[in-house]
């Protein structure tokens, strides 16, 4: 059984933001990350974070040899958000704001405005193509002003490398290309980058494979090649969150459980939230332990907001609304899809409270 790893705020990914906005002398939205503020001190013309998704600190010991460039380049490991997935995490690394405050809780939330689960990213029903409403549901209720916008505004510079922002670099080469470009210029400046991989091969094939390994080594030796080309610039290295090799269940095939529900669950298939009928809950928390019970917790909403799991900061008004009656935190390898074709297709996961998904590098490369 995988160690269980609880989210440490005052040393997590959104801290990392915070450092950033420190440096920048702009307002922060919680505390810096004392790890990194050590090399924050000296004045590079370039600060850039380079984001690789699902790269936590087990995937690169497994993957990649101890004396290659990210592991020697390692200063330490600090901790993603709950629940360790990419909407929660990337959105605390835009904004030094923890998901109990932000509110983008995972790949499917539960919009109390709207009564519907959507696909947060995409914008759509969850589990359809169909739009969600004629607006962005996230940034409507949620919106927020990231780091680059405040830099900005602020009279700075800085910018966002990433396949969904012009001139949308479609591969890590072209993303390397982006950041070297840009650190020519003359000015002082905060780049921001993120690259989808290692997350979706491992999604894909698991976490250990041999494409996994060739996937993230490439990505390393062009990071490495990037290095070469640059000046005056601190490279921060890092990760959203881990992964791990899980094993997935569809709910449909549990009928016990699926009488007791309002909705079916939203944020991730490794932290569930459940809305259930009044007269049902009995027999839910029953029939979720005896399916479920040696590989998820369950907490009731009292409990999730008792334990601070989602963020120690002033929740978002719809927050307590969005986790529903119960949330079921995986604890072990088990993922719970709500059909059978994602049950079947997901051999890597994340969300959950193993130390292999919470716990991410920080790599530095001073230049």
């Amino acid at each position: 059984m995988n160690k269980i790893k609880k989210p440490e705020y005052e040393n997590c990914i959104a801290n990392l933001a915070n450092s950033i906005l420190a440096k920048w002398n702009l307002e922060q939205n919680g505390t810096s990350l004392q790890m990194l503020d050590t090399y924050m001190q000296n004045d590079y013309q370039n600060i850039v974070v380079i984001l690789l998704d699902g790269m936590g600190k087990s995937i690169m010991e497994k993957n990649l040899e101890t004396d290659g460039f990210l592991n020697t380049h390692l200063v330490g490991t600090y901790c993603s958000v709950f629940p360790p997935t990419t909407v929660a995490a990337t959105t605390s690394v835009a904004n030094g704001l923890v998901p109990n405050e932000h509110g983008w809780l995972g790949w499917d939330c539960y919009y109390p405005q709207i009564d519907k689960n959507v696909t947060v990213f995409f914008n759509v029903d969850q589990g359809t193509e169909k739009q969600a409403a004629n607006y962005n549901v996230a940034w409507k209720y949620y919106g927020y002003e990231n780091i680059i916008t405040k830099i900005i505004n602020a009279g700075g510079c800085a910018y966002n490398v990433s396949p969904f922002v012009e001139p949308y670099p479609n591969s890590f080469k072209k993303i390397s290309d982006r950041i070297k470009k840009l650190c020519k210029l003359p000015e002082r400046k905060y780049i921001y980058s993120y690259w989808n991989e290692p997350d979706s091969i491992m999604h894909k094939d698991g976490c250990y494979t041999n494409t996994s390994r060739k996937t993230l080594r490439d990505v390393e030796r062009q990071i490495e090649l990037l290095t070469n080309e640059l000046d005056d610039t601190l490279l921060i290295i890092t990760a959203d969150h881990g992964h791990i090799n899980s094993k997935g269940v569809s709910l449909t095939d549990y009928p016990r459980i699926l009488e007791c529900l309002i909705r079916m669950p939203s944020i991730e298939p490794r932290a569930l939230n459940f809305f259930v009928k009044a007269d049902r809950k009995d027999q839910f928390k029953n029939e979720f332990k005896k399916e479920f019970g040696n590989k998820f917790i369950l907490w009731d909403k009292e409990k999730v907001i008792k334990e601070k799991i989602f963020g120690d900061g002033s929740p978002h008004s719809a927050f307590p609304d969005m986790i529903g009656d119960y949330l079921a935190i995986a604890v072990d390898d088990l993922s719970i899809y709500n059909t059978v074709a994602e049950a079947k297709y997901f051999k890597g996961a994340h969300a959950g409270l193993t130390e292999d998904e919470m716990i991410i590098p920080l790599i530095i490369v001073e230049t």
